[in-house]
């Protein structure tokens, strides 16, 4: 992206006044320059949006279902047209690398609504069940909050299906990325989605996310971000008793079997551990591997590694980017200064800059080997460029370690196939892939424990924006 855009509230299908007295700059974490700013959004601003899709609410959710799912079928076309533009804002905004950005935060979005769009034509709006006619309903307004780690997927992830249900939507997105988001207001508005149903409040979680939180004319909040801001979502929310989907933080762990192709394993799961620089909530951070093999395969990681370029984010060469604030790199560094005082090993990378890159949020991704299992930086999210080897006696200890969090996001199992199912059936997280299976895009995306509740992605994920009525007759 060239050039720096100044940004307005999107409400009612238009940018809004340009009244704000305060406003937020957006910084490329590669460049450490302004490339934009929005507004810091107000209650004020808050209130206004909803009143937009209450007024919008009763016609869009008349609206048929199957001409609901081809606007979201164009939604994901208009995606489509714009991965360029996408690719290169969210790498501008919070520094994934351009490759990547173009693979998985522009395309996959893509793929996420036209699954939708597909899902929606055999869903079971009304069945019958006896004497009952039992039909799904839309919720109604829908408060919209997203991260910066994955802007654009995310607000597809809950904007779509949310759509779908027939319900109306105000998008809180981070901070640090609206530019991403005002990308999606033009697409939306492009494929032919009437005013009022899909509106942006730009702003702080404090300000603009509490509001929308409290707001009694949101009848539901979807958000994903930090465990500890999930909380303060619900606790937001309870004054008015509406339904919170929450999809939260997360310690994956990537159980690597003795019976596994180590080479495979140790590879897909050093890709899987540091994808989108290491800021992603799913991401394998906990390799757990054989204590007769540890050393073997802490050998093959620091090989793997010597191919994950650190560098310009724009580079397609460039695997690992900065990380997305001056923020998130003193909290990255901060963990693997904490891993060294606890007594961890460094195989690979380690504190202190990254040598050649004297601008930007940088690390230098790292490998920690001989990870105790309770050790801080095996319990808690670095999101960030940090993997903890961590060995386990037998499959019963991996098992433990693997459910030792108190996170249940992701994971993984390498290992002959029959084998790795069986152990994937004793782990306590939300989805499991095993020996690098094919992220299934209608199957359900979400959290046990304090990952969160609810699910995205496929059926599940429009059923979350539904009510359920019973007519007995």
């Amino acid at each position: 992206m060239t050039g720096q855009r100044s940004l307005r509230h999107w409400i009612d299908g238009a940018e809004a006044a340009d009244d704000a007295r305060e406003r937020i700059g957006v910084v490329n974490p590669a460049t450490a320059t302004v490339i934009g700013d929005a507004p810091a959004g107000t209650a004020a601003d808050v209130d206004l949006a909803v009143a937009g899709a209450q007024r919008a609410l009763p016609l869009w959710s008349a609206v048929p279902p199957g001409e609901r799912a081809a606007a979201v079928a164009r939604i994901a076309d208009g995606i489509k047209r714009a991965l360029d533009d996408f690719a290169a804002t969210v790498t501008a905004e919070m520094g994934s690398p351009i490759s990547y950005a173009k693979t998985v935060q522009a395309e996959l979005p893509a793929q996420v609504a036209a699954t939708f769009a597909a899902v929606a034509d055999g869903f079971a709006w009304e069945e019958e069940l006896g004497n009952a006619l039992v039909m799904r309903e839309p919720i109604g307004v829908v408060g919209a909050i997203t991260p910066w780690n994955a802007p654009l997927y995310q607000t597809v992830a809950k904007v779509a299906p949310a759509l779908l249900a027939g319900c109306t939507v105000v998008l809180k997105p981070s901070v640090a990325t609206p530019l991403t988001a005002a990308l999606s207001a033009e697409v939306t508005a492009a494929a032919g989605i009437p005013p009022g149903v899909f509106n942006i409040v730009y702003g702080s979680g404090s300000v603009v996310g509490e509001a929308i939180c409290a707001h009694p004319g949101v009848d539901m909040v979807s958000f994903t971000g930090s465990t500890g801001a999930g909380k303060q979502v619900s606790i937001g929310a309870t004054g008015t008793v509406k339904r919170v989907a929450l999809e939260l933080g997360g310690k994956s762990a990537n159980v690597i079997l003795d019976d596994a192709d180590l080479h495979h394993a140790v590879t897909i799961g050093l890709e899987y551990a540091w994808m989108n620089s290491g800021q992603t909530c799913a991401a394998w951070t906990r390799m757990l591997v054989p204590a007769h093999r540890h050393d073997e395969i802490v050998e093959l990681a620091v090989a793997a590694a010597q191919s994950h370029t650190v560098g310009d984010p724009t580079d397609p060469a460039t695997r690992i980017g900065p990380m997305a604030s001056t923020v998130q790199q003193r909290t990255v560094s901060g963990y693997i200064d904490r891993g060294i005082a606890d007594g961890a090993t460094v195989a690979f990378g380690g504190p202190g800059p990254v040598p050649g890159l004297d601008h930007g949020s940088y690390v230098r991704p790292t490998i920690f080997a001989n990870v105790t299992p309770n050790a801080v930086i095996a319990q808690e999210e670095i999101f960030g460029p940090v993997l903890s080897v961590i060995p386990y006696t037998d499959e019963d200890d991996a098992v433990a370690i693997a459910n030792n969090s108190v996170y249940g996001l992701g994971g993984s199992v390498f290992g002959q196939p029959d084998h790795a199912l069986a152990v994937a059936r004793r782990m306590r997280t939300g989805q499991v892939i095993v020996n690098n299976g094919e992220f299934n895009l209608a199957a359900p995306f979400g959290g046990y424990k304090q990952s969160g509740n609810g699910r995205e992605l496929g059926r599940f994920g429009i059923d979350e924006y539904l009510e359920l009525k019973a007519i007995h007759r």
